[in-house]
């Protein structure tokens, strides 16, 4: 475990020296196929990360589902949950609702062990836009202040290539929902099938997608190759005037 953290820690520290806002800290796995982690497995893994990296300038996500990681992450100073089954958990709502956390929803068509078995919409774009507004409805009624709210469209959660294209293309609609927009696609199979490169080798396709993120409206990049990204969002911001 020792072990373990320290090699967390190595990479969280990396990712604050490359520039990074925000560091995202999760113990249970979500690609697809990937199996569940039990309450104390997790807890076990993150808290202790969690409690050392909250003495850090850089705010600290929690990336849970199971409202007991929530709350003991947010008593050890996390700023941000995040939740790929936006809240869907019993006592998940309430869990952030009694804290002052930002809460970043993200939308998933089943579970991570069987999302990418042959995903269907009748229309991606509105269904996944009707989601994200429901739950965030569902927090306001709970009491939570409109700016602590975040929407993830769930890019590769149960999701084909076309399903995440049509998503991509609608972000600026998505924005007008209401809320800031979190966009995590970095190194994902999507990019694979786009490219054909392995996951150790979509750099390139990771930086251009965060790049077409942030000009249609993305505030918020949950990337793994920090420094690059920056760079790339650095020229953008100079020779793109209309970004």
């Amino acid at each position: 475990m020792a072990g373990q953290l320290d090699n967390a820690l190595h990479l969280a520290e990396q990712a604050m020296a490359d520039g990074a806002d925000i560091l995202d800290i999760g113990g249970e796995s979500s690609r697809p196929g990937a199996a569940a982690v039990s309450l104390q497995e997790e807890l076990d893994r993150v808290m202790p990360i969690v409690e050392v990296l909250a003495q850090a300038s850089v705010p600290l996500s929690i990336d849970t589902i199971k409202p007991e990681v929530m709350r003991a992450a947010a008593r050890a100073g996390a700023a941000i949950v995040n939740d790929i089954n936006a809240l869907r958990q019993p006592g998940a709502v309430e869990a952030v609702a009694e804290s002052d956390v930002g809460i970043c929803l993200m939308h998933m068509q089943g579970e991570p062990r069987t999302m990418q078995s042959a995903p269907h919409y009748d229309d991606v774009v509105t269904e996944v836009a009707d989601f994200l507004r429901q739950r965030s409805d569902i927090l306001r009624t709970a009491g939570v202040a409109p700016e602590r709210i975040l929407l993830d469209p769930g890019f590769g959660f149960g999701k084909t290539l076309a399903h995440n294209a049509a998503l991509f293309a609608a972000l600026p609609d998505l924005g007008r929902l209401g809320y800031p927009l979190l966009v995590g696609v970095s190194r994902k199979s999507m990019l694979g099938q786009i490219t054909n490169q392995p996951v150790d080798q979509r750099l390139a396709a990771s930086v251009a997608a965060a790049v077409l993120a942030a000009q249609r409206g993305a505030a918020i990049l949950r990337v793994h190759d920090v420094a690059a990204t920056r760079d790339a969002l650095r020229v953008m911001a100079v020779l793109d005037k209309n970004s």
